[in-house]
């Protein structure tokens, strides 16, 4: 289906329920989007507690959405992969395995600015 063109084309209300089911489906299926979005509570509810400042609650959001949807793609990505490759074949596991690496080095890079942000933050309550 070519994007704006035809009738089966969804609507931009079907378009957002879409987005919906999809981020439920993975919340449902995922193991590690649970975690992601454990850890988002987590870091929310410490930006609480050291009464954030405007700023570092932008840089804590983004940081959250960011990994949760670097996950979401990895997910995609995976499920693509299955699909096409559903029987063992190393480039499957390569394009897989490098998926995963994205995420996990974002997560290395957001991990050390939540350091940094929460140290800041407690530093400053003393």
């Amino acid at each position: 289906m070519i994007p704006g063109h035809g009738s089966n084309h969804p609507t931009f209300r079907r378009s957002f329920l879409f987005a919906i089911q999809g981020f439920r489906t993975a919340v449902h299926t995922e193991r590690n989007i649970k975690v992601m979005l454990c850890g988002a509570v987590f870091a929310l509810t410490m930006g609480v507690a050291l009464r954030f400042q405007p700023l570092e609650w932008a840089i804590v959001l983004l940081c959250c959405a960011v990994v949760i949807a670097a996950e979401l793609l990895n997910t995609a990505i995976e499920t693509v992969v299955d699909l096409v490759s559903p029987e063992y074949h190393p480039l499957a596991g390569r394009a897989k395995d490098i998926a995963a690496g994205a995420v996990w080095s974002l997560c290395l890079v957001v991990a050390l600015v939540g350091i940094i942000v929460f140290v800041n933050a407690f530093l400053r309550l003393l």
